[in-house]
């Protein structure tokens, strides 16, 4: 499982090493791993150190300092090593380590950069247009002309203890970095810690960020790296182990490896029969939304659960005999029911049965996956009823007086549904919001709700009342399409009933089985990269998923 923790908790497992006055060692680590992360990736252009054009952005401080270290390092090798200097307050020693190697210094001046400045056209050995270097006093000019015809770019401006975005003038610079690196165009990016701008631990994202391919962080992962918007911004993240030992403190956020996967897949026992096995209950789907109902109760029940039971109407129960055979369909109410988890809301159209259904499984105890049209039926927590303000109590399901109990419940609403959804507790948070700091949304949502939420997005994250979060990122775009979310939730309610994640059939830890099956989820759209894809054929993919994983 991969762990990643805060800012704060990074600067205080590092402290007593440098109390110890263990600071230079330290940084002479950090700088290795980076330099052997530009290695890496320049092997992965077909090119090796020798002769390769590595220009640096370096910032003050230690982040600075580690990326000229590195650049000494790669300037021994043979490579061609240029440095723009963004500030007078440049790491000493790395800066003469760098300089004695050979690498080159530019520097920069507060004037901000000519809008017609030509970029990435200079050849090998000449400025702007052909014409000599700019002088050092503001070397802008040929330091973009240099990274035009670049190999790497490493960015080393903003570290750990960054805030905010870039100022002038280095944004300016690195706006048009951005420029000639869009698209996998021209060099590769590889961020020193962190991408500057992108907040480390939260994941913010403060423009203009120099989208990297390679992100070599050190000591331990930071919360920022594996969250959105900021991990779209990381490329692949490395960490470095530099020698702070375990980390003080319990993790800010994890995330499921394949191993973890593994190991929390459910495994039936040889004893097992079909209700040992967990019966997964879906309420789902409307005369109007049929399809969801279809996608649904298909995903639950490529899950392998000893039963798939579905409410609703008969038209689509019919629906569902013609794909799913083995699925049990009735117009029974949940308490009429054995079950050991329920899916609630895909597809349900405005007030009716359907809703009512909902609502009875809400209140069931049972634990609930709570999605799409059913999500209206929440209300706060009862704690949150006390110190917020809210919906006045008036003794229905969905308010102050009904929520305390709404532990047994997993949401899974994007980012327009959970604005909605705040907005109506009395806790307004727009769409924008919301994605800009998902994991903070998602880890509010669950403090007012007392429920555990998955919020979908690039990066899914999820978040439980008593503050453990996760985050997964196993898709990729192709499975931003309708109906993905239906099979998302189909997945959920059989992991429930299976007893997934360590628990046992009815007796689930909602977060890690929530991140399981985003997990899994994520990893049907790579079963056949770069082929057109709808969620009509992801349950089909869920066996050889998890055939897969268990092999």
């Amino acid at each position: 499982m991969l762990r990643a923790y805060t800012a704060a908790a990074v600067r205080a497992a590092e402290q007593p090493l440098l109390d110890a006055g263990l600071g230079p060692e330290l940084m002479i680590r950090a700088a290795h791993g980076l330099a052997m992360g530009v290695r890496r990736v320049l092997r992965e252009r077909g090119q090796g150190v020798y002769g390769a054009r590595v220009v640096l952005l370096i910032g003050s401080g230690n982040n600075g300092g580690d990326a000229l270290f590195a650049g000494a390092h790669l300037a021994a090798g043979g490579a061609r090593t240029t440095a723009l200097l963004t500030t007078a307050r440049t790491h000493p020693d790395a800066l003469a380590a760098f300089l004695k190697a050979g690498g080159r210094v530019m520097r920069l001046s507060a004037a901000p950069v000519p809008a017609a400045a030509s970029v990435g056209t200079a050849s090998k050995d000449t400025g702007p247009g052909g014409a000599a270097p700019a002088p050092e006093a503001d070397g802008r000019l040929a330091f973009l002309a240099e990274a035009g015809a670049a190999d790497i770019v490493v960015d080393g401006l903003l570290g750990t203890g960054g805030r905010g975005g870039l100022r002038e003038p280095a944004a300016s610079v690195v706006a048009r970095l951005c420029e000639i690196t869009m698209g996998g165009a021209g060099p590769s990016v590889v961020a020193c810690d962190v991408p500057s701008g992108v907040d480390v631990s939260t994941g913010e994202v403060h423009g203009p960020v120099l989208a990297a391919r390679l992100t070599v962080t050190f000591g331990a992962a930071k919360t920022g790296l594996l969250c959105s918007p900021g991990e779209q911004l990381c490329g692949e993240v490395e960490v470095v182990d530099i020698g702070l030992g375990k980390m003080p403190g319990p993790p800010d956020v994890c995330r499921l490896e394949t191993a973890d996967l593994t190991a929390l897949l459910p495994h039936p026992e040889a004893a097992a029969h079909k209700y040992t096995r967990g019966v997964a209950g879906i309420i789902a789907g409307s005369a109007r939304y049929p399809g969801a109902a279809l996608l649904a109760v298909a995903a639950a029940s490529a899950c392998g659960p000893g039963m798939v039971t579905y409410l609703g109407d008969g038209a689509v129960s019919a629906a569902v005999h013609l794909r799913n055979p083995e699925v049990v369909c009735s117009a029974q109410q949940p308490g009429e029911l054995h079950v050991q988890a329920w899916l609630a809301g895909p597809g349900i159209d405005g007030p009716g049965e359907q809703l009512d259904r909902a609502r009875a499984a809400i209140a069931s105890g049972l634990p609930t996956v709570v999605d799409a049209g059913a999500l209206r039926l929440v209300g706060r927590a009862a704690h949150a009823a006390l110190n917020q303000p809210g919906p006045a109590a008036s003794g229905r399901l969905g308010d102050p007086s009904h929520a305390g109990g709404q532990s047994n419940l997993l949401l899974t609403p994007h980012a327009g549904e959970l604005s909605a959804l705040l907005a109506r507790l009395g806790t307004p948070m727009g769409r924008e919001a919301i994605e800009a700091a998902p994991l903070a949304a998602a880890r509010e949502a669950a403090r007012i709700t007392g429920a555990t939420v998955l919020l979908k997005g690039p990066t899914t994250a999820v978040a439980a009342p008593n503050g453990t979060a996760f985050t997964q990122a196993d898709g990729t775009a192709s499975l931003a399409t309708a109906g993905s979310g239906d099979t998302l939730g189909g997945i959920l309610v059989a992991l429930l009933a299976m007893g997934a994640a360590g628990g046992g059939p009815g007796e689930p830890d909602l977060a890690r089985t929530a991140v399981l099956g985003a997990a899994l989820h994520g990893r049907l759209a790579r079963e056949a990269p770069g082929q057109p894809l709808s969620a009509g054929v992801l349950a089909a993919r869920i066996p050889v998923v998890w055939a897969a994983l268990l092999g």
